[in-house]
Parts: C-alpha cells; sequence; structure tokens
C-alpha cells in the first residue's frame, strides 16, 4: 500500500467481510482438494465442528485457529484476524443488537 491509499475501518466498510469458514472452505479445503472428513480427521476435532465453522454457525476460536495454522501452514493471526474482522463488521451493521445493547451505554469522554 502507498501513501496515498486509505485503509478503511472495518466497521465503516459498506460489505461484510468474508467468515473464515468461507475461506477455509474456497481458498483451502477446495482448492487442495481435500474433505471436511480428511481435515477435521487431521486436525483431530469432529467433522460437525468444521462444518459449523464453514457454514458460519461456529466462530474461529484461538485453540480452531492454531489447529488450523498448524495444518494449512499459515499463522495463527491469520484466522483470528478474519474472525475479529467478521464480527466487528456484524456487530456495527446490526441495528436490532446496538439498539437492545447498546442504548444503555453512557459516553465517557
Amino acid at each position: 500500500m502507498n501513501n496515498t491509499e486509505k485503509t478503511i475501518p472495518v466497521h465503516e466498510r459498506t460489505v461484510c467481510p468474508s467468515h473464515p469458514g468461507e475461506i477455509l472452505k474456497d481458498l483451502f479445503l477446495d482448492d487442495l482438494e481435500i474433505s471436511i472428513t480428511t481435515f477435521s480427521d487431521a486436525i483431530d476435532v469432529s467433522r460437525k465442528t468444521i462444518s459449523a465453522i464453514i457454514n458460519q454457525h461456529k466462530r474461529v476460536t484461538p485453540e480452531m485457529a492454531l489447529r488450523f495454522s498448524k495444518a494449512l501452514k499459515t499463522s495463527v493471526d491469520l484466522w483470528l484476524n478474519l474472525q475479529k474482522n467478521y464480527d466487528v463488521w456484524v456487530i456495527t451493521h446490526s441495528k436490532e443488537l446496538q439498539e437492545k445493547t447498546l442504548s444503555h451505554v453512557a459516553v465517557l469522554v
């Protein structure tokens, strides 16, 4: 990135970042032709857990990020940052959640 380009904060983006499960499936498992069963066996977790992550029903935890990083030769930070960016976008674009949760938060500064 050069000095004239500006990084847009995640919460200000108009398009939701990809869930780490989507990245796992599309860029790793599909490209490497690895089945969910083979991958789940390799990282010693249930197939149901990996399916839930791929289908965006579960989050990538730090422990799971470590497992993914070892099996796929990536960094733990890759998976944690993907999850964080997804979570931040979802929470800042959820009007219902903001109205319920944040309406009682006082501004202190």
